[in-house]
């Protein structure tokens, strides 16, 4: 009951916080954003598709594409660890 008086004393918080807040951007997603359209990134990522397309199209099959999402995942952190410790402070 206290904290909802409170609450309507004090009104609203400024907009100048709430717009603060929103822009903020996470370089690291910017980043892999940035790797994922890099041509040996494309590559892993055009292999990924196919399997994937390969291995919704059967009924039953025991094949998956973990092989080729670990690559793809591996082109593009391989991408990111060089770019994102310039970003770090």
């Amino acid at each position: 009951m206290v904290f909802e008086n409170k609450m309507i004393t004090y009104g609203e918080p400024d907009d100048e916080e709430e717009e603060e807040e929103e822009d903020m951007v996470d370089p690291l997603e910017t980043i892999r954003a940035k790797c994922e359209e890099t041509e040996h990134c494309v590559h892993y990522k055009e292999r990924l598709e196919t399997c994937e397309a390969r291995v919704s199209g059967r009924s039953s099959t025991m094949e998956d594409c973990t092989e080729e999402l670990f690559d793809f995942l591996h082109a593009r952190d391989h991408c990111v660890a060089h770019k994102l410790f310039h970003k770090v402070k």
